[in-house]
């Protein structure tokens, strides 16, 4: 799989940012801060690391993942058929989301920093039309920086979780969210 991420890197860099797929410590805290949800939306599935680790911890959850790149897609099509897999892009078929429920995750290894800006930001927007006004709903994010992945839009906040250092490169996890989840969970904790 590596050597399909790789060939897909050397085609368009900007859009797959990295070379390696993701560690399977990486795919495992992903899926962990996932929590409890009645719905998974997965953003640049790639080649499925996450998505297993996904599929292992929440076995019964609906998914729903989307992934630009057309021969990855159809990879993830034969490993996950319970999955209704999207090959376009996220802000494009944002329309199939309408009846996602309240509790609903979304899980993303888009690589923000270096996607062209004519697909990041109408991604943002989608994302924050998405989660804004409802507590219930955020994105956990994985980015390779030491900052949040992208400036959160107004009315949303970032949440830094963990840093996965078993993973090439180490890898920062990200939960975008309204505010007011962040002051629920730290009075809970």
């Amino acid at each position: 799989m590596g050597d399909s991420l790789l060939r897909q890197w050397l085609k368009t860099p900007a859009m797959v940012g990295a070379l390696l797929p993701s560690s399977r410590h990486l795919a495992k805290a992903m899926a962990r801060h996932a929590g409890e949800t009645d719905a998974l939306v997965e953003l640049g599935a790639g080649t499925g690391t996450i998505t297993r680790e996904l599929v292992r911890q929440h076995p019964d959850t609906p998914l729903i993942l989307f992934e630009q790149n057309s021969t990855l897609a159809n990879r993830l099509r034969s490993h996950f058929t319970h999955a209704e897999i999207i090959a376009e892009c996220f802000h494009q078929r944002t329309d199939l989301l309408a009846q996602l429920p309240e509790r609903s995750v979304f899980v993303s290894s888009l690589p923000f920093r270096s996607l062209p800006s004519h697909i990041a930001i109408p991604t943002i927007t989608a994302l924050h039309r998405l989660l804004d006004g409802n507590p219930q709903r955020r994105l956990i994010q994985f980015t390779y920086q030491p900052r949040a992945p992208f400036r959160a839009p107004a009315g949303l906040a970032w949440r830094r979780y963990v840093t996965v250092w078993r993973n090439a490169p180490p890898a920062g996890i990200w939960e975008l969210s309204t505010p007011d989840r962040h002051s629920r969970n730290d009075l809970a904790a």
